[in-house]
C-alpha cells in the first residue's frame, strides 16, 4: 500500500520535468531553421573575410582533393565484376573527394554558392556583392588549377598503373555524351544538392560523414554535373586528346558553372532566405 502511494504526485515524484531534463530536451531538439540560417550565413561572412592567399591555397587543396573522386571510382570499377549493379557500388568512390574537402574545411566553389550568398541577401550592397564575387573568382580559379595539376600529374607521370589511368579516362568520357543543355540542367540539380548538403551539416553533428556521402552519391548515381569534380574529368579528356580546350570551356565549363550557380544560389539560397527573413 505504501509502495502504491509513493507513485502518486506529491509523494516523492515531482510533476513536470526537472531543470536538467529541460536542458536535455534542448540538447536533443533539432535547431530551428533561423539558427541553421545564421550558422551558414556566418560561415559565409568568415569565408569572405579570409585573405586572398588563404582562399587561393585552400581552393587549390580542394581541387587536388576532389580529384580523388575520379581515382576512387576507377579503382572500384577495376576490381568489380561487370554487372548491372556495378555502378551502384563504384559511384561510391565519387564521395571520397568531397569527404576530403568538406571534412578538411577546404574551400570548394559550389559550397560558396549558398554560404557567400546568404550575407548578400541579408545586406544587399555593392560592397557585399563585390566580396562575394571576389570569393567566387578566387576559389573557382584555385579549384580549377588544383584539378588541372592533378590531371597533369596522373597523365604524364608514372604515379598510376596504366590500367587505372585508362579507367579514369573511360569514366571521364561519359561527359562527351551530354549536350550543352543537359550539362546546364544536370548542373542545376547538382548545385541544389550541394547547397542542401551545406544547409544540413550544422544540424548533422556526428552524422556529417553520412550526410556528405548521401548527397554526393546522389550526384554521382544520377549523372549530374559538378563544376569542380567534373573539371577533373574534363581536364583528363583534354590531356588525352579527346576534347579541345575551347570545346571544354564552352561545352562543359560554361553550362555547368551556370547550372551550379542557379541550383545553389537562385534556387536553394533564395528559398532558404525567404523562409526565415521574417524571423531574423
Amino acid at each position: 500500500m505504501t509502495a502504491a502511494k509513493s507513485k502518486r504526485p506529491g509523494r516523492g515524484v515531482t510533476k513536470g520535468i526537472s531543470a536538467q531534463e529541460v536542458h536535455d530536451v534542448e540538447e536533443m531538439s533539432a535547431p530551428r531553421t533561423p539558427v541553421i540560417y545564421e550558422v551558414v550565413r556566418r560561415l559565409g561572412e568568415d569565408e569572405m573575410a579570409r585573405p586572398t592567399t588563404s582562399l587561393w591555397w585552400s581552393g587549390v587543396a580542394a581541387g587536388l582533393s576532389i580529384s580523388f573522386s575520379l581515382l576512387a571510382q576507377a579503382i572500384l570499377e577495376e576490381h568489380l565484376p561487370e554487372a548491372d549493379w556495378q555502378p551502384l557500388v563504384s559511384k561510391l568512390g565519387y564521395c571520397v573527394g568531397f569527404l576530403m574537402v568538406v571534412l578538411g574545411n577546404q574551400q570548394l566553389f559550389t559550397e560558396s554558392t549558398i554560404t557567400a550568398v546568404l550575407p548578400v541577401l541579408k545586406n544587399l550592397t555593392p560592397k557585399t556583392v563585390w566580396r562575394m564575387a571576389r570569393l567566387w573568382l578566387i576559389v573557382l580559379a584555385a579549384n580549377f588549377c588544383g584539378t588541372l595539376f592533378a590531371a597533369i600529374f596522373c597523365t604524364f607521370t608514372p604515379a598510376l598503373p596504366a590500367e587505372l589511368l585508362q579507367g579514369m579516362q573511360e569514366i571521364s568520357r561519359d561527359l562527351l555524351a551530354l549536350s550543352w543543355t543537359e550539362m546546364l540542367f544536370h548542373g542545376v540539380t547538382s548545385g541544389f544538392l550541394i547547397a542542401a548538403m551545406v544547409w544540413m551539416i550544422p544540424s548533422a553533428e556526428s552524422a556529417k560523414f553520412a550526410v556528405i556521402t548521401l548527397m554526393t552519391y546522389l550526384i554521382a548515381i544520377g549523372g549530374f554535373t559538378h563544376i569542380v569534380a567534373g573539371s577533373m574529368e574534363a581536364n583528363m579528356l583534354v590531356l588525352a586528346g579527346d576534347l579541345e580546350w575551347w570545346r571544354m570551356l564552352i561545352q562543359f565549363f560554361v553550362p555547368v558553372l551556370i547550372g551550379n550557380i542557379i541550383g545553389g544560389t537562385a534556387l536553394f539560397a533564395a528559398i532558404s532566405y525567404a523562409q526565415v527573413k521574417e524571423e531574423i
